[in-house]
C-alpha cells in the first residue's frame, strides 16, 4: 500500500526539521554548553561591554555613585527612555528625551543650553543601550560634558534613590 502525498510531504517535512535542529545545535554548540553550565548570562554580558566599547568608545559613563554625585551637583539629567515609562517614574528633577526625538530640528530642551553644562543621560536598565545613543547624539550636537549611566533607572531605583512621577 502507497502512502499518500501529504504523508510523504509530512515525513520529509520532519527529516528536514530534525536536520535542521541537528545542524543549528551544531553550530551553537559552544552557546548551548555556556546555557547549560549556567554561564551564557555572563558571556552575554561581557560580549554586551565588548560590542559597546567598540560601538560607543567616545561617550564616557559613569556608575550609581558618580551619578549620584553629579545628581546632588545639579547635573540636567535626561531620561531616554520611552515617555511612558517616564511618566510612570523617573529619577527626580530628570527631563525625558528619547533617542527617537533628536532627529527632530529643534530639540526645545536643548536650546540656549551651555555646551559645557553636565549631563547625565540614562535609559530603563544595564542592558539597555538608549542611554548611550541618545548621549552620542549629544556629542555630535556639540555637549561636551556628557555622561550615560548605564545602571539605568533600575539602579538608581533599587538604591533608594529619589524618584518622581510626571512632571
Amino acid at each position: 500500500m502507497r502512502k499518500s502525498t501529504w504523508q510523504r510531504d509530512a515525513a520529509w517535512a520532519l527529516y528536514i526539521l530534525l536536520l535542521a535542529a541537528f545542524f543549528g545545535l551544531l553550530q551553537h554548540w559552544p552557546l548551548v554548553r555556556l546555557a547549560r553550565q549556567g554561564e551564557l548570562p555572563a558571556y552575554l554580558a561581557r560580549m554586551r561591554q565588548a560590542r559597546r566599547q567598540v560601538q560607543f568608545q567616545g561617550v564616557k559613563t559613569v556608575s550609581l555613585v558618580q551619578a549620584r554625585a553629579l545628581w546632588e551637583s545639579g547635573a540636567l539629567f535626561i531620561d531616554a527612555r520611552k515617555p511612558e515609562e517616564y511618566a510612570e517614574l523617573h529619577i527626580q528633577g530628570a527631563f525625558n528625551l528619547p533617542p527617537a526625538l533628536f532627529e527632530k530640528e529643534n530639540v526645545q530642551l536643548l536650546v540656549g543650553l551651555p555646551k559645557d553644562r553636565p549631563i547625565v543621560v540614562y535609559c530603563g536598565e544595564e542592558a539597555c543601550d538608549s542611554a548611550l545613543k541618545a548621549a552620542e547624539k549629544l556629542q555630535a550636537q556639540g555637549f561636551t560634558n556628557v555622561s550615560a549611566f548605564l545602571g539605568g533607572f533600575r539602579g538608581w531605583d533599587e538604591a533608594g534613590y529619589p524618584v518622581d512621577t510626571e512632571k
